[in-house]
């Protein structure tokens, strides 16, 4: 063999190794980022635990808890005392990262009126209750508020409805007894626990007891929470989280007695949805003679593209009036769809309109993926 052939011969195997490699690493990085979250409600002392727990699925990274133990706001000194409402809006109203020191039992907040972030302030909001911290709305006040439309919390960009911040994430937090009945109607009425528009927002290793909403209108909706115009289309992610989760601790509104949405796309991740309900009665357009509502037991989704994504997820023992007793789903233009995997949908009770799968309200036409999954 001369010289020449085995150059060639060479650079034949050096053009097959690299391929290799290069085909290596290309399949290391289709790989999704994730992130193991620990979970410090995941056996609480108090209510059902936050999060499914057979809940398995992979968390992406950037659905996982945000780093805070280098805080910008600390809520308390050291005594359950000083953990008070106000300290509480104080917090929130400068953003960064917020924890509490209220010592060291589980801890609740009463709130005359909501908590609000403030556009202008830290682009980045994160309240972490450390697992022992629960905000309530004493039944009669909702619990969180932001709107990046909302001239009162001040407008930082032209195109308030599609912007990058503020970026809210809740996590190792209980909010319960919020209250939206009384803050106006299809818009404002909703989102008992938590309104939210623009921006971004998660909800990561959270519980959701006895929140409430207004409990008629057709697209009035989300007995815990409420959210709109998240930024570029991008989802909500929900994590380890709990809404109801036994009998007595279930959430209620007209529509989306858990969650509800218009035109946002959701990624639920090891979550749980029990003893939720949906009491609007008349759908949307509201039928002749009705209020409207009633609809999506757990989760109600309008509007045109976005996805609802539900991974390793629980949904039952749900009730609802009208249509969808675990979902309702309604992508008015067909642009969007839903995927289901390693959950469960069954035993969720009341309404119609079921044309693919039981405890689902969508259009026939609807595009949705289920995999390792049990709907029934």
């Amino acid at each position: 063999m001369n010289n020449r052939t085995v150059q060639f011969s060479l650079q034949l195997v050096l053009v097959f190794v690299v391929l290799v490699v290069f085909s290596a690493c290309k399949k290391e990085d289709n790989k999704p980022d994730t992130t193991v979250v620990n979970n410090p409600l995941a056996n609480p002392e108090n209510g059902p635990a936050a999060g499914n727990p057979d809940g398995n699925s992979p968390i992406p990274t950037e659905a996982g808890t945000e780093d805070v133990s280098n805080p910008d706001q600390v809520v308390g000194n050291g005594t359950p005392e000083s953990c008070t409402c106000q300290a509480v809006k104080d917090a929130v109203a400068k953003g960064g990262k917020i924890v509490f020191n209220c010592g060291d039992q589980p801890h609740t907040i009463t709130m005359d009126s909501p908590a609000q972030v403030f556009n202008n302030a830290n682009p980045d909001v994160v309240i972490d209750g450390g697992g022992l911290i629960t905000l309530s709305g004493g039944g009669t006040n909702r619990i969180l508020y932001m709107n990046t439309c909302d001239q009162d919390l001040v407008w930082t960009t032209p195109n308030c409805d599609n912007q990058d911040h503020p970026r809210l994430t809740v996590q190792n937090i209980t909010f319960s007894d919020g209250n939206a009945v009384g803050f106006g109607q299809e818009l404002e009425g909703g989102g008992g626990a938590i309104w939210v528009r623009g921006g971004r927002f998660k909800a990561v290793n959270t519980r959701f007891f006895n929140n409430v909403c207004a409990g008629t209108g057709a697209d009035v909706g989300g007995g815990a929470i409420r959210v709109f115009s998240q930024y570029n289309g991008l989802p909500v992610y929900i994590v380890n989280s709990t809404f109801g989760g036994a009998d007595g601790y279930g959430n209620q509104g007209s529509n989306g007695a858990a969650l509800s949405s218009i035109g946002t796309s959701w990624t639920i991740i090891n979550s749980l949805f029990t003893h939720n309900k949906a009491i609007g009665n008349g759908g949307n357009p509201a039928q002749s003679g009705t209020p409207g509502g009633g609809s999506g037991g757990a989760i109600y989704n309008d509007g045109n593209t976005m996805t609802l994504t539900l991974l390793g997820t629980k949904i039952e023992n749900n009730e609802v009036v009208q249509h969808g007793s675990g979902i309702f789903f309604v992508t008015n233009n067909r642009t969007g769809n839903i995927v289901i995997d390693n959950s469960v949908i069954r035993n969720n009770t009341g309404g119609s309109w079921y044309p693919v799968y039981p405890n689902i309200s969508m259009h026939a036409d609807t595009r949705i993926e289920v995999t390792n999954s049990v709907i029934e």
